[in-house]
């Protein structure tokens, strides 16, 4: 489950990194400053899905709404793409944020993700 959570993330820092290339070689923007705070915005969210995914990993119970809401995130994003005549776009976001909502609620994950943070660790 945190591997598809990092996964995420990679390809969300990939994009981060894209975007950025393309605004520093001078890619037409409205908005720079609009575009600096869009870089911005998709560099603090794969920090934060990387913190998701590190803390699904070791076992925590509040990574797994966030883990949900990136997810659901992902799906309005993902069904507009797959639409708009992007298949392969789509499908690339629809697949893993499908698999993801399907392990969340896995008895095993539960199971696993179910410590506070003063409890000793679940396994």
């Amino acid at each position: 489950m945190s591997g598809v959570v990092a996964a995420e993330a990679t390809a969300l820092l990939a994009a981060a990194g894209w975007y950025g290339f393309q605004l520093a070689s001078g890619a037409p923007v409205m908005s720079f400053w609009g575009a600096v705070f869009t870089l911005g915005l998709l560099l603090a969210f794969a920090a934060w899905l990387y913190a998701v995914a590190v803390f699904l990993f070791r076992g925590f119970r509040w990574p797994r709404a966030g883990a949900l809401v990136a997810q659901l995130l992902v799906l309005t994003i993902g069904f507009p793409t797959l639409t708009a005549g992007l298949p392969a776009a789509g499908a690339a976001m629809l697949i893993p944020a499908g698999a993801a909502i399907v392990l969340l609620f896995d008895k095993r994950v539960i199971r696993f993700a179910s410590r506070a943070a003063s409890d000793p660790p679940a396994l």
